[in-house]
């Protein structure tokens, strides 16, 4: 790879963290994706997230594999495979440039600039020049995917982005804590009104029209509020399987970010 001595380290890997994960790999950086043991993404078609359970996911022709130490996590990364590791920490043995915050927790959880020569996070919660040395805008707009270099991005508005015409009635969440049960997959066109599932006994119906974007992995036990799904009202089934265009723009974000880092220390 063109940088195999510069690992980055993506921590999360949902859809924004993948789409991370994916142009930098491509920009021939070696990839590493820490995970918890039980990962929340929802968009598990288009996820590294979903190697923890499955061993290995094929995202758009590139390959995310579980590996289940920090030093076969540099072997693989290099190889140019994004190497998928459960570690809800930083781990100290595992040598890297940069590390890029993708948990979206919209606050910083545990990320300083001493962990890496570059440090990155996305969205709000972060303040580049004093926890992280780059933000990336995460919210739809014009400044999506932007870099910032001083300052924050924008708040959390609370509201998911609008997405063909629709933005909280795309969301489903847990209606009750319990554990997840599905009666439909990933892709599934629905009609308001079906059944999408359960959580614990309480019945999950489709607020819209659409297609089933994401579904929380089954056999998941939630509390009740917690994002289990996402219905798409452009019926796009295709592009379930596909990174989509925000997660892109964060990626590509994420890339100059690293770049950029890379060019001062050299």
């Amino acid at each position: 790879m063109l940088f195999s001595e510069h690992v980055v380290v993506v921590r999360g890997g949902g859809d924004l963290g993948t789409g991370v994960a994916f142009r930098l790999n491509r920009a021939g950086f070696p990839v590493v994706v820490l995970e918890i043991a039980e990962p929340l993404a929802i968009r598990r078609a288009v996820a590294a997230a979903s190697a923890v359970a499955g061993g290995r996911v094929e995202i758009e022709g590139l390959e995310a594999r579980r590996v289940e130490t920090p030093q076969a996590a540099r072997r693989v990364a290099r190889s140019g495979v994004i190497a998928v590791l459960v570690s809800p920490e930083l781990p100290t043995a595992l040598s890297k440039f940069g590390v890029v915050d993708a948990r979206l927790a919209k606050r910083n959880i545990d990320t300083r600039t001493d962990q890496a020569a570059c440090v990155v996070g996305l969205g709000p919660g972060f303040t580049a020049g004093v926890d992280c040395h780059a933000v990336i805008e995460t919210m739809r707009g014009h400044h999506l995917g932007r870099v910032i270099w001083q300052g924050s991005a924008a708040p959390n508005t609370g509201e998911p982005g609008v997405v063909g015409g629709a933005s909280t009635q795309r969301v489903i969440r847990a209606p009750a804590d319990g554990t997840v049960r599905w009666a439909v997959a990933i892709g599934d066109l629905v009609t308001a009104g079906q059944s999408l599932g359960r959580s614990g006994e309480t019945e999950m119906t489709a607020p819209i029209d659409g297609v089933v974007r994401g579904l929380i992995a089954p056999g998941i036990t939630v509390a009740k509020g917690t994002k289990v799904a996402d219905i798409d009202p452009r019926a796009d089934q295709a592009a379930c399987f596909e990174i989509s265009d925000k997660a892109l723009a964060v990626g590509g974000g994420a890339v100059e970010a690293i770049l950029t880092g890379l060019s001062r220390v050299s």
